[in-house]
C-alpha cells in the first residue's frame, strides 16, 4: 500500500515536470518566434516625369514611421553607370551630397539625414557602376566557376544582395533598422533601370508579400486650357509597372492644387487599387507639411497593416507635434532676411540644395522668412561692365540690397575674382559674410591683395605660377585620377583662442564636420595673415590645415574649409549659419550675451516692430540735421530691420577696388 503510494506520487510529479517542461519550450518557441525580426521594405518608383518628388516623398514615409517608434533606414539607387556623383557637375544632377564616411552621394541622400536625423553610409547610394564593378570584379577572381555572367540572375542577384546587406546597417547609434525604405531614381520605363525593376520583381518573392511595399509616385496634371486634372499619364505609368511585375500598394500623386474624390475614384477603378490608397500631395507651403498631409490620408494606418508593423493603437503624438510646430511656424514668418548666395552653378538652384536648407534652417530658428537671392560670381566681375553692363548693375545692386552675404563652395577658375569682390564688399562694408570651401579661399586672397598688398596673391588651381600662392595643393590629392580623391569625410577641427564660431557651437574644444575639397592655406603665410587681424581660430589635429577663419571687429565675417551644410537639420540648424542669419537682423550680439538663445518675445513679431520704431525714431532724429532735399532725393533709406539702405548711386559708382577710394 505504502510502495503504491510512492509509485504514484513519483508518477504524478514526473507528468508535472513534464508539464512544465512543455510549457517552457512552448515559451522558448514563441520567444524565438517573436524574436526572429523581418526587415520590412518600402520601394518608391517614379512614373510620368523625373523630379516628381520621390525624394521627398520616401523621406515623408520615413519620417512617419520614425514618429511611430520605428528605425529607419534608407537607399537611393540611381541607373547611371558612373561609381558615384563625385566627378559630376552640379548642373547634371544638382550638387554633390557628402556622408561622414566620405561618400559622395546624391542629393536625395541629404534629404534623408535631415528629415530622418540619421547618419547614411555610402554603400546607401547605389549606381549601375557599382553594381557591375562589383559582378566584373568577382568575375575575375573566378567566383562564379566558369559560367556566363548575365543581367539575369548576376546583376539582378547582386542588387538584391546589397539592398539585404546595407538594410541591416544601423544609421542611429548602434539600433538596428526596422523597415528600409529604398527609392528608385528616374522614372518606370527608362532602359537604364530595367535592371533594378526585374531585380524587385524577384526580391518581393525572396521577403515575402507581408514585408514588402510598393509606393509609385506620379504626376497628375492640370492644364490651363482644361482647368481638370488629366489621370491618363498616371494610368500608363501604373500600366508599365504592373507590365514589368510590381503592383503598386499605394499611389501618391502629385499635382498643382488639392485634386477631389471623384478623381481619386477614377485612378483608383484604372490602376488596380482602393480609393484609400491613392494619396494626393498637392503643392504646398513648405516640404515640411508632406509628412502632416500624407499622416491626414492615412498613410500609417495603411502601412501598419499591409506590413504588419508592430505599432501600439495610440501612436505617440509628440514626435509628429514637432514637425506640426515647424510647419505652422514657416508659415506664420512675416519678418523678412534678404541673403546674397554669390556662386557659380547657380543657373541650377539644387546645386546648393544643402546650402539653402540650413538658411532656412537658420532663419526659421531666428523667425524670420528667407529671402535667398542666387548671384552669378561672374557677374561681379570688371570685365562684365563692359561685356553686358546690366547684368554687372543688377548683380551689384542685388547684393548690396542684401543683409548678408554667403560665399560657397565651387571648383576652377571661372567666377573666382567675381567672389573676391563679394569678399571685399563684405569686409569693407561691414557686412555679414559667411565662405564656405572656396569661400575661405577667396576671402583669404582677398585680404592679401589689399590688405598686406600682395597684389599677385592667389590660388594655385588658378595661377600655378603665381608669385604669392596663398592657397596650395593639399596633401591628400592625388593629381590624374579625379573620383574620391579629395579630402573626404567628417573629420576633427580643433578651436584655438575665443571666438564668435566657437561660442556659437557652445565653446567646445572640438568639433566634427564634413569635408571636401583639394586646396588648402598656404600654412606659410598663416602668421602674416593673423598679424594683420585675420585669425585662424580652428585647426586641423595636425596644426597644418587651417579650417575656420574670424576676422576681428567685424559684426560677422566667418569662414571654414569644411561644409558645415552637410549636418544642419530642420530642428538643429548649423551654428555658422545661425550666426550669420541672426547677425544679418542685428541680434547676434545678443544671442551670444545670453547663452546663444533667443527669448519667445525676441523671436515674436513685436520685438521686429520695436526695432523698426526705434530706426525710425533714429532717423527721424538725424534727418533735423540734413535738408529737406536731401531727405527728398532718397539719401536716406530705413529698411524694417534698421539698417540704413543704399542709394542707387552708390551702387553704380563701385569701380575701384577699394572702400576709400569709393567714398573720396
Amino acid at each position: 500500500m505504502l510502495i503504491s503510494k510512492i509509485v504514484k506520487q513519483k508518477v504524478i510529479g514526473i507528468r508535472k515536470f513534464k508539464s512544465s517542461v512543455c510549457v517552457v519550450a512552448e515559451l522558448f518557441k514563441n520567444f524565438s518566434q517573436s524574436s526572429e525580426f523581418k526587415m520590412k521594405y518600402i520601394l518608391v518608383t517614379g512614373g510620368v516625369i523625373s523630379g516628381v518628388g520621390k525624394g521627398v516623398i520616401a523621406s515623408s514615409f520615413g519620417t512617419l514611421l520614425n514618429c511611430s517608434g520605428i528605425h529607419v533606414t534608407s537607399l537611393k539607387i540611381d541607373p547611371y553607370i558612373n561609381i558615384d556623383a563625385g566627378t559630376f557637375s552640379p548642373y547634371e544632377h544638382g550638387e554633390v551630397y557628402v556622408l561622414d564616411d566620405g561618400g559622395e552621394v546624391d542629393l536625395d541622400l541629404g534629404n534623408y539625414e535631415r528629415f530622418l536625423d540619421v547618419t547614411l553610409h555610402r554603400d546607401n547610394n547605389i549606381t549601375t557602376g557599382k553594381i557591375y564593378k562589383q559582378v566584373i570584379e568577382k568575375e575575375r577572381e573566378g567566383q562564379y566557376l566558369g559560367k556566363t555572367v548575365q543581367v539575369v540572375p548576376h546583376i539582378t542577384d547582386a542588387i538584391q544582395e546589397w539592398v539585404e546587406r546595407v538594410a541591416q546597417q544601423p544609421v542611429k547609434g548602434s539600433v538596428k533598422p526596422e523597415v528600409c525604405i529604398v527609392e528608385l531614381g528616374g522614372t518606370i520605363g527608362d532602359i537604364e533601370g530595367m535592371p533594378f525593376v526585374e531585380a524587385f520583381r524577384q526580391f518581393q518573392f525572396r521577403v515575402k508579400r507581408e514585408n514588402f511595399c510598393v509606393a509609385h509616385v506620379s504626376l497628375v496634371p492640370m492644364p490651363r486650357a482644361t482647368g481638370e486634372p488629366k489621370t491618363k499619364p498616371t494610368q500608363a505609368s501604373v500600366r508599365e509597372l504592373r507590365g514589368l511585375g510590381l503592383s503598386p500598394d499605394l499611389i501618391v500623386v502629385r499635382s498643382e492644387r488639392a485634386i477631389g474624390q471623384e478623381v481619386k475614384d477614377k485612378i483608383s477603378n484604372f490602376c488596380h487599387v482602393g480609393p484609400e490608397q491613392v494619396i494626393c500631395v498637392h503643392d504646398l507651403t513648405s516640404i515640411y507639411h508632406v509628412p502632416l498631409l500624407m499622416d491626414q490620408s492615412g498613410v500609417m494606418k495603411f502601412l501598419t497593416e499591409r506590413l504588419q508593423l508592430n505599432i501600439p493603437l495610440g501612436r505617440p503624438e509628440k514626435p509628429l507635434s514637432r514637425w506640426r510646430d515647424l510647419a505652422r511656424r514657416v508659415d506664420n514668418l512675416t519678418r523678412e532676411v534678404t541673403i546674397a548666395l554669390v556662386g557659380k552653378y547657380t543657373r541650377l538652384e539644387d546645386s546648393y540644395a544643402s546650402v539653402s536648407k540650413s538658411l532656412q534652417h537658420a532663419s526659421i530658428q531666428a523667425g524670420y522668412k528667407l529671402n535667398l537671392i542666387f548671384i552669378e560670381a561672374c557677374n561681379l566681375e570688371r570685365a562684365m561692365k563692359s561685356e553686358n553692363p546690366v547684368l554687372y548693375h543688377e548683380a551689384w545692386q542685388s547684393l548690396c540690397k542684401s543683409d548678408g552675404i554667403l560665399v560657397p563652395g565651387g571648383f576652377g577658375q571661372r567666377g573666382i575674382e567675381g567672389k573676391i569682390r563679394a569678399c571685399q564688399w563684405a569686409r569693407e562694408k561691414r557686412k555679414p559674410f559667411l565662405g564656405i570651401c572656396l569661400g575661405l579661399q577667396a576671402a583669404v586672397i582677398e585680404y592679401a591683395r589689399n590688405v598686406l598688398k600682395l597684389e599677385d596673391a592667389n590660388s594655385t588651381e588658378i595661377n600655378s605660377e603665381t608669385k604669392y600662392p596663398l592657397v596650395i595643393d593639399m596633401p591628400e590629392h592625388h593629381p590624374g585620377q579625379m573620383g574620391g580623391t579629395m579630402r573626404l569625410g567628417k573629420r576633427t577641427t580643433i578651436f584655438k583662442g575665443d571666438s564668435i564660431i566657437r561660442k556659437l557651437y557652445g565653446n567646445v574644444d572640438s568639433i566634427d564636420e564634413r569635408h571636401r575639397h583639394r586646396y588648402e592655406v598656404n600654412p606659410n603665410f598663416v602668421e602674416q595673415l593673423e598679424a594683420s587681424g585675420l585669425k585662424f581660430v580652428g585647426h586641423d589635429s595636425e596644426k597644418k590645415r587651417m579650417e575656420i577663419m574670424e576676422l576681428q571687429n567685424h559684426p560677422y565675417y566667418v569662414a571654414t574649409q569644411y561644409h558645415p551644410e552637410y549636418l544642419s537639420r530642420p530642428l538643429k540648424p548649423s551654428p555658422p549659419f545661425v550666426g550669420l542669419i541672426l547677425a544679418s537682423v542685428g541680434k547676434l550680439q545678443t544671442y551670444l550675451n545670453q547663452g546663444c538663445r533667443l527669448s519667445p518675445r525676441q523671436l515674436s513679431d513685436e520685438s521686429s516692430d520695436e526695432e523698426t520704431l526705434s530706426a525710425l525714431a533714429a532717423s527721424i532724429k538725424k534727418s533735423t540735421l540734413l535738408s529737406p532735399s536731401k531727405l527728398n532725393n532718397g539719401h536716406l533709406n530705413v529698411k524694417q530691420n534698421g539698417s540704413s539702405g543704399l542709394s542707387n548711386d552708390s551702387v553704380s559708382s563701385y569701380e575701384n577696388s577699394s572702400t576709400d577710394e569709393l567714398e573720396k
